[in-house]
């Protein structure tokens, strides 16, 4: 019975019958809509999709105003029919930027997230771990490029330390006079980057703060080491994790607040780490999967990491997300494992760089052969610059530095992005993927 259903709750409309494929169509419900899977989540890092208001996000990328109710679908057709045109949303937001400023006391004065930012679609924020320990090791994009450095390995299997608190007698990255302080049981110590503030993030602080904030979905608080360490450091990596992430899951239960916590797989590239972790989330009983961590040093043991992460997934009525990687190719090998959603900085980062997809591939609009072309962005896009703008404007606003242009630009990378969701849901229908 519908009364019976959590406020949070997902739902498979159809499973590819496609040989070796996993992929299916979902919806998630939320008290703020429903949406439908597989799809991609954008981040707005401040509670905002840079250059873009939540009411333009509505009409120029989702195409509808996020007010929609999530009516039963009964049949085949009915399926077919309500995912032919949709282009429903959900928004990423950052618990650590949000817990700086403005605080999450300020938040939910306002109401919560919703009525804070303007966003009515549904909402997912993260723990704040991945923004914290990004300062201490780097963040898993820095780690990608340099193709997973192992030089503290040697050091940690030398001087025999795998105590992460450690972390703050090395060298590390330093954004904004930002500080890692230390690394216990309890929680992990910073200094604000605004103020200079020390700060306490624990597995119920972290909890406590995304109930103020009020998104649909919660991620517990989870440790995020580097690809380059050793055995031994990401054993005890592991352990402490899961420890949180049960204090995370008791904190939750004693106030649902209408939100689901989603469990965050961990164990690096080690597959049986990654099937361990999967086995201990699904007996505390998480609403859903985050597939979280290092992934690896590249694409491929990111694929390699999913996939032996999705084999070990037995249950499949809940959603699964993977965690920070957005792009194309990634998520266009990911969806046949079964991955529902995604999420990443990447479409919209390009964007206000110049860099915008096409059917064709990656169109650099900062380049000079630009500068006289008068055709749309992408001919095959419905996007409101595609329709209104050409190639050659975009590089004059570009290079006369309007800040009109990452409006623009961004509105054409999303709108592609969710075309090609759709483009991928529509497939799965027919079985092709």
């Amino acid at each position: 019975l519908a009364s019976d259903r959590p406020a949070v709750w997902f739902e498979v409309l159809h499973e590819s019958k496609a040989a070796g494929s996993n992929a299916r169509v979902g919806r998630l419900h939320t008290p703020h809509g429903s949406f439908f899977t597989p799809g991609f989540v954008p981040v707005a890092t401040n509670g905002s999709i840079k250059a873009l208001s939540p009411a333009q996000m509505r009409e120029e990328v989702y195409e509808d105003d996020g007010r929609g109710e999530a009516a039963p679908l009964q049949s085949r057709t009915e399926v077919e029919e309500a995912v032919k045109s949709s282009r429903t949303g959900m928004v990423f937001c950052n618990t650590y930027h949000l817990l700086v400023h403005p605080g999450p006391d300020v938040v939910a004065k306002a109401g919560g997230l919703h009525r804070f930012t303007g966003h009515r679609h549904p909402l997912i924020t993260d723990s704040g771990g991945f923004q914290v320990f990004s300062l201490a090791y780097g963040s898993i994009a820095d780690e990608r490029k340099s193709g997973g450095s192992g030089k503290a390995i040697a050091r940690e299997e030398r001087d025999g330390s795998t105590d992460t608190a450690s972390v703050k007698r090395q060298k590390r990255p330093q954004f904004g006079g930002n500080n890692v302080m230390s690394i216990s049981e309890d929680g992990v110590k910073f200094r604000s980057y605004r103020d200079g503030n020390v700060l306490l993030l624990t597995p119920e602080s972290s909890i406590q703060a995304q109930k103020q904030l009020g998104a649909d979905v919660i991620i517990p608080l989870d440790e995020l080491p580097p690809h380059h360490i050793s055995r031994r450091t990401l054993r005890d990596s592991f352990d402490r994790t899961h420890r949180w992430q049960e204090r995370s899951l008791a904190q939750h239960l004693a106030n649902p607040n209408q939100q689901a916590i989603f469990g965050v797989v961990h164990g690096g590239t080690d597959v049986h780490l990654r099937r361990e972790s999967v086995n201990m989330l699904s007996k505390m009983g998480f609403d859903g999967f985050a597939i979280g961590g290092s992934l690896g040093k590249d694409e491929e043991d990111v694929y390699e990491v999913t996939r032996a992460t999705m084999e070990a997934i037995e249950d499949r009525e809940k959603p699964v997300h993977l965690l920070g990687i957005g792009d194309l190719p990634s998520i266009a090998r990911a969806v046949p494992l079964g991955v529902d959603t995604f999420d990443s900085s990447y479409p919209t980062r390009a964007a206000r760089h110049g860099n915008l997809y096409t059917a064709e591939g990656l169109v650099s609009v900062r380049k000079a052969q630009y500068r006289e072309d008068f055709t749309p962005v992408d001919r095959n896009c419905g996007c409101s610059t595609c329709r209104n703008h050409t190639r050659a404007y975009l590089h004059h606003l570009l290079k006369a530095h309007e800040p009109s242009f990452a409006q623009l630009a961004t509105v054409h990378n999303l709108h592609f992005y969710h075309s090609t969701m759709l483009a991928f849901r529509r497939a799965i229908l027919r079985d092709l993927i």
